[in-house]
């Protein structure tokens, strides 16, 4: 069988969650399933699939205009807390279907309840961007701990620094045998622009799943037979989503796109987006300033990950079974 690229980390209007300035009801992407879909085609993606933030209704939407379609299948990106420390933690969840989406989300509260029902179902996840909401909120062997319940990593997020990257690609790079961990790509985008670019590539075994491409893709992620290809992230490749993001809700402001104010409320919003356009430097500052601790962070995991180098198997390195 052929190889088969696809982009496991992309979103689409459905991802609806905006961390910042909540009271404007931003989307945090305004791309039409549609429109994905086709620009990972031309970009020469095999097989397509949308992960937005705790919602499959991109796939669905996708799947509802398009109920013939052999090479899209359903995925999301999942919001969940590790009980120690609170920290937020994303996991990428390939070939779900409707009612496994509504069996986890009551569960989200805990990571390792998900990842337990997860693994129940069969269904292959993975651990996104390991260091993106890590601040050393609990210390971080205990916060690696959390790899012993995740059978993939995301070692190439298309928003995320090299080194943030090659740092996670070392660190599944140190199990072996059983325990070893899938390693997955995906452009993270969250505009036109970057889909694509960054993916997953598989070659299955030419017997798996009776010809399906899909199917066969998904057991190859499940054993391990697939790897991480395209472009890295930066402060330009954040900065150019967060950009047109703003664009495309400042459209919607306008009428072109999705209505997601009342009159009275899309006035304020367009008046608040007029006064502070001055300041529309600041989200290239923030998203700066965000891989300036994204950079310190990795740099203090790897060193601390170095000083282990003589540990025995442990956080990182669980003994095999």
């Amino acid at each position: 069988m052929r190889t088969l690229k696809a982009d496991l980390h992309v979103h689409s209007c459905h991802s609806l969650q905006q961390g910042h300035l909540r009271f404007l009801k931003s989307r945090d992407c305004y791309s039409r399933p549609e429109d994905v879909y086709r620009i990972a085609k031309a970009r020469g993606m095999d097989l397509v699939t949308i992960t937005d933030h705790d919602s499959i209704g991109g796939c669905l939407e996708y799947l509802d205009r398009n109920p013939s379609s052999r090479d899209f299948f359903i995925s999301e990106e999942m919001s969940c807390r590790l009980p120690q420390g609170d920290v937020e933690v994303h996991l990428g969840i390939y070939g779900l279907d409707e009612r496994l989406h509504r069996e986890l989300q009551p569960l989200r509260r805990d990571v390792y309840e998900v990842a337990a029902r997860l693994r129940e179902a069969g269904v292959f996840f993975a651990l996104n961007h390991l260091l993106h909401f890590y601040r050393g909120q609990l210390p971080l062997d205990a916060y690696l701990r959390l790899l012993d319940e995740v059978p993939g990593l995301e070692a190439r997020n298309g928003t995320m620094l090299p080194a943030h990257n090659a740092l996670v690609e070392r660190i599944a790079s140190q199990r072996s045998g059983v325990s070893r961990f899938a390693m997955v790509g995906g452009s993270d985008a969250h505009t036109l622009r970057r889909v694509g670019r960054t993916w997953t590539e598989a070659t299955p075994v030419d017997d798996n799943a009776g010809g399906d491409e899909i199917s066969a893709f998904l057991t190859s992620l499940r054993e391990r037979r697939a790897r991480p290809a395209g472009a890295h992230g930066g402060t330009a490749s954040v900065a150019g989503d967060a950009y047109g993001v703003i664009a495309r809700y400042c459209a919607s402001l306008l009428g072109a796109g999705p209505r997601d104010h009342r009159a009275l409320r899309r006035t304020g919003c367009l008046a608040f987006s007029l006064v502070t356009l001055p300041a529309q430097f600041l989200p290239l500052v923030i998203v700066a300033s965000g891989k300036r601790r994204e950079a310190q962070e990795v740099q203090r995991a790897a060193c601390e990950l170095s000083s282990w180098a003589d540990r025995p198997a442990g956080a990182i390195q669980p003994a095999e079974t």
